[in-house]
């Protein structure tokens, strides 16, 4: 029987486990930004249009086959399932946000490939993938489910909810039941929570950020590095970077001590962002002070513009999560 798995970054471990012929990790991140188009991610499915096309495609990501040398390079995922006999795609999806998220989006994705329907099964993955080691994800047993019809629709109705221009179709998931995806609303849970408290203004990881440089820690490195004080399960350690410094900038902000040189170098250098990052000695201003104790709310001083899903925040437009009523405040 020849297997192809679908995962998360975070499954990149089931290569070696030896539970398939093909492991075809999934690369998006749908937590933070704006989300990819309709046609970027169906192109990321598809085959390179041109042989030099820059854009990064699931075959980028497969490791060359014994079986199949190199024929699923710049191939469509279905077609190549279909040419190469392919008797089951599992799907490996942990309990955490975004992995969730992926689950959603490929299952809405391969509703309407029917040759793909009838191989498809649901792994039942109730650990995270990314802190197993290759004896567990080998050996462990793990439940699986047919998917069906219903499935499909329970994944259109939540997928096509997070990329909704407002998240009141998202909190409404939070009400209904989905036997197959327990993890679903925890997961959606814990991403309406990174939506501004209505009395801080302040998402849950923003929140614990001034918290942990109100006890002492100070530097980057502790705070993001994998396993660091700030992980959480919504937000990978390069995320956390742009939370900062939209919390350090701004006409009122509430943290001082991020290296000034930021704000000069290019999104994408990498390299000299995180060696900034690393020369900075963060603090709370007095303002910071206030907001973590509740006494201001740093929305009211500060612009905000970012996307959660497909919604756009700003000033104007702010749906707020009240965590201890656990209720969505209209703006």
């Amino acid at each position: 029987m020849r297997r192809v798995i679908l995962t998360s970054s975070s499954g990149v471990g089931l290569i070696h486990a030896h539970r398939a012929e093909m492991v075809v990790p999934l690369i998006f991140r749908f937590v933070s930004g704006p989300l990819p188009t309709s046609y970027h991610l169906d192109q990321y499915l598809n085959g390179r249009m041109y042989p030099r096309d820059p854009e990064v495609h699931w075959s980028d990501l497969v490791r060359r086959s014994s079986q199949t040398g190199l024929a699923h390079k710049n191939t469509w995922l279905v077609w190549f399932c279909e040419a190469y006999g392919v008797d089951r795609i599992e799907l490996w999806f942990d309990p955490e946000p975004n992995s969730q998220l992926l689950l959603i989006w490929i299952l809405d994705y391969l509703r309407s490939r029917p040759s793909m329907v009838e191989r498809l099964r649901l792994r039942l993955v109730d650990f995270d993938l990314i802190g197993a080691d290759v004896a567990e994800l080998r050996d462990r047993s793990v439940r699986e489910f047919d998917v069906t019809e219903r499935d499909f629709e329970i994944a259109h109705i939540a997928w096509e909810a997070y990329r909704a221009p407002t998240p009141e179709r998202c909190f409404g998931l939070l009400s209904r039941q989905f036997p197959k995806f327990p993890f679903l609303k925890p997961a959606m849970e814990e991403l309406l929570a990174e939506l501004p408290s209505p009395v801080t203004g302040l998402g849950a990881t923003e929140a614990r950020l001034l918290e942990l440089i109100a006890k002492g820690h100070n530097r980057t490195k502790e705070l993001f590095q994998p396993g660091g004080l700030l992980e959480t399960r919504v937000f990978d350690q390069w995320e956390f970077g742009p939370l900062l410094e939209g919390l350090a900038s701004g006409p009122m902000p509430a943290i001082a001590g991020l290296d000034p040189k930021l704000a000069t170098l290019a999104p994408h250098d990498a390299r000299g962002r995180n060696a900034a990052y690393r020369r900075s000695r963060l603090s709370l201003t007095e303002f910071g002070q206030a907001v973590l104790a509740g006494r201001e709310d740093f929305r009211h001083h500060n612009p905000i513009r970012r996307w959660w899903g497909g919604t756009l925040l700003t000033n104007e437009r702010l749906s707020r999560w009240d965590a201890q009523s656990r209720s969505l405040v209209a703006p």
